[in-house]
């Protein structure tokens, strides 16, 4: 019994503790609650003060103001103290210092209550994010055009294994062969080899000239490159002309009629000048951002001069074998196909890297966008290499046949056909379509297709119909392909006469396609700026160019000359 009444009295003073530190938490918070309410009514006095005193002038408000500081910071030091005094086991403290452990209880206290939970934090409101649909898909990993790519691939093991087997024959030609087909391969090494090689050197060099130069003074290069490629292509047909045999007089003859029509468009689009030079100024902006942008054309110019060496001495060793003319073809085209393709790989690096600084404002690693361009974008090179240059040929041809336009019912027939077919495959196949392919890591097509989707929502296709930056590329290579004729002619004419068709040809060739692979960053930089404007005009990156030529189309202030469609007549 004397135990039991020891435990009783134990437990009766536990409970008059537990009851006096109660009342003790309940009487500091009663006088917690009575400071800051004297706090907060000095600061409404405060404010209530600086209100009747604005009129005062600026010192005073400045000193009210600081008066506030100061009870602010009171306030806040009040609070720190009054904290501490909280007891371990108060719920306000555990709330507020956002701790889990608490004062373990006795098991007489646990069995006559439990402690308060701690309250949950208040939810704070959540902003429900704009669904960015896009970012998913600029990092995509899957491989676009998969058939075009195989298809590439087969063809560059068949053309690697040809240009080989070339090289071997035209070796076992000098070194096998007869007194006649001996001194035949020397003869044409002799005299048809460094031209072709002096050739590519010399395109290389303009090519990177011409970009420069592009890049420095793009309103006086825009004119210079038009006149100055019908000039060039002029004396280059005048020269073979003089030369007063059949092959060259014809070479000769498509020369000038192709600066004949070089001067037409010329003057054709001399309306479209001033705002073709402020496109190529804005769009150019963005390079000096990345330093090594244009290290993907190094490269893929070097491969470019290394690949075309071993292909003229193919072209040599296929004198040494069956149907030299249709080898000599298959050599030609596969080394097109090529060109071209390396031309797009470029296109597709500087559209990424350019596309994702307009759209998201990254610093993107030119090393890596060439990589992808190489690997998960290259099927879509492949077969944008096939169908571009072939839609671009049907613009030129349907521009020509709407300006032939008259009584003749067979001539409408014929322009009604090509616009037909124009207007179906320009919007499936366009050259536009690179920037999404390395954007958006989309197939050819359906990255034709989204493009012109957003150049009709944003109302532009009447702008980048007309817009000349393909056509001024088009025109560098054609007049570095000119230069290169008349030194490569005038050279070859004076050493051995006969070769001087075929080297000519060949210059030119080598020098049009080494100059379209460095013309590819301007080119792809001009593209990204129409392309990223219309999927985002909003963007503080452009300026009112393109919204202030827009305007002044409808207003009819300002006249363009888009690619011709069909005409009202037909579609009655």
């Amino acid at each position: 019994m004397g135990a039991t009444g020891h435990v009783v009295e134990g437990e009766s003073e536990e409970e008059r503790r537990e009851e006096k530190e109660k009342e003790n938490d309940e009487n500091k918070e009663e006088e917690e609650k009575g400071e800051e309410e004297e706090v907060e009514q000095e600061r409404e006095e405060a404010e209530e003060k600086i209100d009747l005193e604005k009129g005062k002038g600026g010192a005073d408000v400045v000193q009210e103001k600081l008066a506030i500081e100061r009870i602010g910071d009171q306030r806040d030091h009040f609070q720190l103290p009054m904290l501490q005094r909280l007891n371990p086991t108060n719920p306000l403290r555990i709330v507020i210092n956002g701790g889990t452990r608490v004062a373990t209880p006795s098991p007489s206290q646990s069995s006559r209550f439990q402690p308060t939970p701690p309250l949950p934090p208040r939810s704070q409101p959540r902003s429900t994010p704009t669904p960015l649909q896009s970012v998913t898909n600029l990092n995509s990993r899957r491989f676009t055009n998969k058939i075009s790519l195989l298809l590439f691939m087969v063809h560059m093991v068949g053309a690697v294994a040809l240009v080989c087997f070339l090289i071997f024959k035209g070796i076992q030609g000098l070194i096998e062969a007869s007194n006649p087909a001996k001194r035949k391969e020397e003869r044409v090494l002799k005299f048809f080899l460094p031209q072709v090689e002096a050739a590519s050197l010399l395109s290389i060099t303009l090519a990177f000239a011409w970009q420069k130069a592009l890049r420095q003074w793009p309103k006086f290069m825009v004119y210079f490159i038009l006149w100055c490629t019908f000039f060039m292509s002029l004396s280059a047909g005048i020269l073979l002309i003089c030369f007063q045999k059949p092959a060259t007089d014809g070479v000769g003859v498509c020369f000038i009629a192709f600066a004949i029509g070089n001067g037409l468009y010329a003057c054709w689009v001399s309306q479209r000048i001033g705002f073709c030079f402020k496109i190529l100024l804005k769009s150019l902006e963005p390079v000096s951002k990345f330093p090594d942008l244009n290290h993907p054309a190094y490269w893929m110019l070097g491969a470019g001069f290394l690949w075309m060496s071993l292909w003229i001495l193919a072209v040599v060793g296929a004198l040494n074998f069956y149907f030299p003319p249709l080898i000599i073809i298959a050599l030609f085209l596969s080394l097109a196909w090529t060109a071209e393709v390396m031309r797009n790989v470029v296109n597709i690096t500087v559209s990424r890297v350019i596309a994702l600084y307009y759209l998201r404002g990254m610093q993107s690693n030119t090393q890596f966008c060439f990589q992808r361009a190489l690997t998960r974008n290259l099927g879509s090179a492949c077969l944008g290499s096939l169908f571009v240059p072939t839609i671009e040929a049907l613009r030129v041809v349907a521009r020509g046949l709407n300006l032939l336009e008259g009584e003749d019912e067979f001539m409408f027939s014929c322009a009604h056909c090509c616009l037909r077919v124009m207007e179906s495959i320009f919007k499936y196949g366009n050259g536009w379509a690179y920037v999404q392919i390395a954007a958006f890591g989309k197939g050819f097509t359906q990255a034709s297709l989204d493009t012109w989707a957003l150049f009709e929502r944003a109302e532009m296709e009447r702008i980048v119909d007309s817009d000349m930056t393909s056509a001024i590329c088009f025109l560098t290579g054609v007049c570095s392909g000119s230069i290169c004729v008349i030194v490569v002619a005038a050279w070859t004419a004076s050493v051995h006469q006969p070769f001087t068709v075929t080297i000519s040809l060949l210059a030119f060739f080598v020098g049009y396609l080494m100059t379209r692979i460095a013309m590819a960053l301007p080119h792809a930089c001009v593209s990204c700026y129409y392309v990223c404007y219309a999927e985002s005009p909003e963007s503080r990156l452009f300026d009112n160019t393109i919204k202030d030529r827009i305007n002044q189309i409808k207003s009819g202030r300002d006249v363009v000359v888009p690619t011709p469609r069909v005409p009202r007549r037909f579609t009655r």
